[in-house]
């Protein structure tokens, strides 16, 4: 889609002509630090979101990245979730979409997990970059564009959005979450010889051609997939760079899913995983 240099709401693309009139008001330093820099017209992100009873947050996550301006696909997997997450979605796909913003659902009719759910998603990617997004409101779309810059400007084929760089805001909860994390993410390196600050982050950004690469030996079906595809990504020398983010955290209450079960087989994976695809 070409920007339409008329319309000024168009040229939020991140189009040549929008970002060249940024740098004169602010200057190329302040642009970088903002993320904005130009994107190709033919330009599209693939937003993978793996749903599991979400019904409640479905019309606020889905709104928040249709607004992020830039085209893209969105592909949201019902993983069968006992609520009406499947009849929100259709009905949000409805109404959400147009020309900046394609909807591709798919649902499991058993319950599979959050690997599985993703390793579907993938699959119909068609974007230039992917990107994971959770359903549950604890990350924001809005820094998609600051995620996106390292591949965009071919410094990086991954990008790890980390919860624990830089100054972000950040909802305070579980001590001993942060301590697992840590834990988790420093075998992780040791065994990867990367040195990430949050292995266990959401928000992991693909170059398409790494993740097709990558997609055929994903086997994980639960959480485990942060840890396989940490150590796929290594295996193949993936430039991988890390870009700070906010986090709204939720509580068992308001829905969250990872228990210590899973950071039990995080374990298993860090290792099984360092050994072979």
């Amino acid at each position: 889609m070409n920007a339409d240099t008329n319309d000024p709401a168009r040229l939020l693309t991140h189009s040549p002509e929008w970002v060249a009139r940024a740098r004169e008001l602010i200057g190329d330093a302040a642009c970088r630090q903002l993320g904005l820099y130009p994107l190709p017209d033919d330009f599209v992100l693939t937003v993978v979101i793996p749903v599991f009873n979400e019904e409640h947050n479905l019309r606020t996550i889905l709104s928040r990245v249709v607004a992020v301006p830039i085209n893209k696909q969105l592909i949201v997997i019902d993983d069968c979730s006992r609520d009406r997450s499947w009849e929100v979605m259709q009905s949000l796909a409805r109404e959400l979409t147009d020309d900046r913003n394609q909807f591709d659902l798919h649902r499991h009719e058993v319950n599979r997990g959050k690997g599985a759910a993703l390793r579907t998603g993938f699959a119909s990617a068609k974007g230039q970059i992917v990107i994971i997004q959770d359903a549950d409101l604890e990350y924001d779309p809005s820094e998609y564009h600051r995620l996106m810059q390292p591949i965009v400007e071919n410094q990086a084929d991954v990008v790890f959005g980390s919860r624990f760089l830089g100054d972000g805001p950040h909802r305070v909860l579980y001590y001993w979450h942060r301590l697992g994390n840590q834990v988790l993410t420093t075998l992780s390196n040791c065994f990867t010889n990367l040195n990430l600050t949050d292995m266990e982050t959401c928000y992991k950004v693909f170059r398409r051609e790494v993740l097709f690469d990558i997609l055929p030996t994903l086997r994980q079906n639960r959480f485990g997939f942060e840890p396989e595809v940490t150590a796929k990504i290594a295996r193949r020398q993936c430039r991988v760079f890390e870009v700070a983010i906010s986090y709204s955290g939720r509580t068992y209450a308001e829905g969250k899913k990872i228990g210590w079960r899973d950071g039990v087989r995080a374990l298993q994976c860090i290792v099984r995983y360092w050994w072979a695809d």
